[in-house]
């Protein structure tokens, strides 16, 4: 069966002995699921024995989608009389000894730790639309690649394919790739629709038919469009706030995250107005040297107490204690406005959908020039999205934990930014 060139660029990297993790696609029609199933299928044939892995999100769309590009692929081949399918088990049994696992990689409220692969060994594995399951459920199949692969002297293997989206992929292959910083071990591969000869001219077109932002994603593969309709703020929006000077200088602020026992950065926003004229950092800091940090910038910026906030969740209240400054507690209920209650889930939710309207009307600036900076909290504000948008209950944000999941680490930036829209809301809150 001939492959496209993208393909062969992607077998070359399959082959190697360098490559542990590679993706491959991000746009619709390159060929994704194809490859996946043919390097599963010739590494069964060619490894006796052997074990591996074919993944999705959920089990069901795996078997109406990828299971069914593997029976059309062996029929096409004439392999079919090589293999049996039990359906029950979900696994492929190959005359030789080799097996396909069909796997359910869904981040279940149940088991959030994966503990049913806990004690999977596999030989390698390909994990299809890979964009849809969290960055931890994409380790711990890493961390299970072990079986005969000394034997038959292989270097572990995990293959995913994907559209583009936001999260893990983006920051940690896209992005790195683009930016020339991802790591030896890992590879990323962009294979768009007209990288395929073969796909019919009725299915271009059909692409670019689409609305502009699935246009843009899955026929341009371009990264930077969201198609999440549960986002609060777009991209170009989130753009916007490193470039928007008109920003009128006004009051000065300190808003602050606080590192969570070491395990997160400290980020301390100084603000004139709404912008932000100062953005300081500190990796895993005591409480005192945090407290003396955000003493010094408020001495520097000339910012009274009251206009100080820090997150008191956590090692934060210590921080506060020592200040003496205002406590945001991110559970806590969430303000009056003009005299109404309000159906936000928290403080922290009300307060991210200030941020996030502000933001969407140009009213937020961020003086920084650091690209580092601007693509973490890019990143950061582009998770800022609805949780449960087809509840009828209180106005929720994705929760911390899931953001971490799908960027890969805290969003400090963000909620640096956030903490300051209390200060939007104060005044009715005191009164009462």
């Amino acid at each position: 069966m001939n492959l496209i060139p993208k393909q062969e660029n992607a077998v070359y990297y399959l082959k190697d002995s360098e490559t542990k993790e590679l993706i491959y696609g991000g746009a619709a029609g390159g060929g994704k699921s194809a490859l996946g199933v043919l390097w599963i299928i010739e590494q069964c044939q060619s490894l006796p024995g052997t074990r591996w892995l074919i993944g999705r999100s959920k089990l069901k769309a795996l078997k109406e989608t990828t299971l069914n590009t593997f029976f059309e692929l062996t029929t096409k081949l004439n392999i079919s009389s090589q293999f049996n399918y039990n359906a029950q088990s979900g696994i492929i049994y190959w005359n030789n000894g080799s097996e396909i696992l069909l796997k359910d990689l869904y981040a279940y409220p149940s088991d959030p730790n994966f503990d049913s692969l806990g004690s999977l060994e596999i030989t390698g594995a390909f994990i299809d639309e890979c964009n849809q399951i969290t960055y931890k459920a994409w380790q711990i199949v890493k961390s299970r690649i072990r079986y005969k692969i000394k034997e038959f002297n292989l270097s572990p293997k995990l293959l995913g394919t994907c559209n583009p989206s936001k999260n893990w992929v983006y920051s940690q292959f896209y992005l790195k790739d683009k930016n020339g910083t991802i790591d030896n071990d890992k590879q990323f591969i962009q294979a768009l629709p007209k990288d395929n000869p073969h796909l019919p001219k009725s299915y271009l077109e059909s692409l670019l038919s689409l609305d502009e932002n699935s246009k843009q994603r899955l026929y341009y593969g371009n990264w930077e469009y969201d198609n999440d309709p549960a986002k609060l703020i777009d991209y170009e929006k989130i753009q916007n706030i490193f470039t928007n000077e008109f920003v009128p200088s006004g009051e000065a602020f300190i808003s602050a995250d606080i590192a969570r026992f070491g395990s997160d950065k400290m980020v301390i926003n100084v603000w004139k107005g709404f912008r932000v004229v100062e953005i300081f950092t500190l990796a895993k800091s005591s409480i005192t040297e945090t407290a003396q940090a955000i003493k010094d910038l408020a001495l520097k910026h000339s910012v009274p107490l009251n206009n100080i906030i820090a997150d008191e969740d956590g090692v934060g209240g210590g921080v506060v204690d020592i200040l003496r400054c205002k406590g945001f507690v991110n559970n806590s209920k969430a303000m009056l406005v003009e005299n109404q209650v309000v159906q936000y889930q928290n403080l922290k939710t009300q307060c991210y959908f200030k941020l996030a309207e502000m933001i969407q009307n140009g009213e937020i600036y961020v003086d920084c020039k650091d690209g580092n900076v601007i693509d973490e909290l890019s990143k950061e504000l582009e998770q800022v999205k609805r949780d449960k948008i087809d509840s009828d209950g209180k106005l929720r944000i994705l929760p911390k934990e899931k953001v971490k999941e799908l960027i890969g680490r805290s969003p400090d930036y963000s909620d640096a930014l956030m903490m300051r829209m209390y200060f939007c809301f104060k005044q009715d809150f005191f009164f009462f």
